[in-house]
């Protein structure tokens, strides 16, 4: 523990007219905040997915969220600033442009959804590989709302207090410094959060005191042995999360065009239920799938199972299941088996087609699965269809498909 940090913390809590006393520590409307934001989110997810969000600030959702979180004074003033439409400059480049909106949209509802650290940095890389003009780390604000525990907020004060407590070089605009600044942040409040609190508001408000030159510090309270590491663990996990992005898109893809297939020949369609937000090439799955998974006959953890398949194809405005689909990559093939059999024994008398769909170097394990004599042996028919199939002939099933039937094209089956 840094023992001149410490001193300087001791301070920031013991003057009464610090962020610390004067928003964080006893302050209902502050915790209230977190509600309220959370809910504008949630509309601002929505409006851009129906289209009614807009085309600048002005009067949008996303106006009314930046309003909640301004007037958490203190650390947000001026947080709807770097948001407002500034047509001349044409930023932030997210209300005339509808593709960048949409991603906006999906970022958020990637976020809002998270439930780890991990999904939350991978997508705030992700955002920052778009290069959306004028879309910066002030999304940060909005992001601590969501996850209090995991992301800091994010101002020129902020900034102006880190570089000056640790005598850093942090700018302003760049997702990769401000990643690397939370690193740090996350660090040092580990360390001390005895001191202040797990929630990172509490941090960020000495930030904020320091960068406004409420509390005055001169010492370094990084060591260039911390640097390092911590420099090596960004490089590393920004590593490790394209590597597994690479992986995911192969698998979204695949569920994306199924999805669109269905979508596009008539039939109500939904993704898993922990893959809605993925998206594929700026397409998210939640976008063309219905709202909520339709009430099925089934008892609790069948019902929790069969949520979790790939993809599912139902009747028109109806719960009946008419086609379930695994696609498969690296994991096991047979668990998504498993998961087709479930679904196939909770309705035996309204069978729904099944498939797998599978890299087209994995089909003689799949032969093998199918083959085992639980699967063999039965009734239930599962068939496959390869990736370089589905990709080839996605967009004329879409132009010509008239129902399930013409999935037999392109689809075998196991004798």
């Amino acid at each position: 523990m840094s023992q001149d940090l410490k001193s300087i913390i001791d301070g920031y809590k013991s003057d009464e007219e610090t962020v610390y006393n004067s928003w964080f520590v006893n302050n209902d409307e502050r915790l209230k905040a977190f509600r309220t934001i959370r809910r504008g989110v949630f509309d601002v997810i929505q409006d851009i997915k129906n289209g009614s969000f807009g085309n600048d600030f002005k009067g949008s959702s996303l106006e009314f969220v930046l309003n909640c979180i301004t007037e958490q004074k203190q650390v947000f003033k001026g947080a709807s600033h770097p948001f407002y439409w500034k047509p001349k400059l044409r930023i932030p480049d997210i209300y005339e442009n509808e593709e960048n909106k949409v991603a906006f949209g999906q970022f958020l509802e990637k976020c809002i959804n998270a439930t780890k650290e991990e999904q939350i940095i991978k997508e705030i890389i992700l955002l920052d590989q778009r290069k959306i003009k004028g879309l910066g780390p002030a999304v940060a604000s909005i992001l601590y709302f969501l996850h209090p525990t995991i992301i800091p907020p994010c101002n020129t004060a902020i900034v102006n207090g880190f570089n000056t407590l640790f005598k850093d070089k942090v700018k302003l605009g760049s997702w990769s410094d401000y990643l690397r600044m939370r690193e740090i942040i996350i660090e040092k409040n580990d360390e001390l959060k005895s001191e202040l609190s797990n929630d990172l508001g509490a941090f960020a408000g000495l930030l904020f005191d320091v960068g406004e030159k409420k509390l005055l510090i001169s010492d370094d309270h990084l060591s260039d042995e911390e640097r390092t590491k911590i420099e090596k663990k960004i490089k590393k996990r920004h590593k490790e999360v394209v590597s597994e992005m690479e992986e995911e898109d192969l698998h979204t893809e695949m569920q994306h065009r199924i999805l669109t297939i269905g979508n596009s020949i008539g039939y109500d369609v939904i993704a898993a239920a922990n893959d809605k937000s993925r998206c594929h090439n700026g397409n998210s799955l939640s976008f063309i799938c219905v709202d909520k998974f339709p009430e099925i006959d089934v008892d609790k953890d069948t019902y929790k199972t069969i949520t979790l398949i790939d993809a599912i194809w139902f009747e028109k405005d109806s719960n009946k299941i008419t086609c379930a689909f695994e696609v498969e990559k690296s994991t096991s093939i047979y668990s998504g088996i498993l998961r087709l059999t479930d679904l196939y024994y909770s309705f035996p008398n309204n069978l729904p087609s099944l498939y797998l769909i599978i890299p087209d170097k994995r089909e003689k394990e799949v032969i093998l699965q199918l083959q085992r004599p639980s699967i063999k042996n039965s009734d239930i028919e599962i068939h496959y269809i390869l990736f370089s199939d589905l990709r080839k002939d996605c967009d004329a099933i879409c132009k010509f498909g008239e129902d399930k039937d013409i999935l037999k094209k392109i689809s075998k089956v196991v004798n």
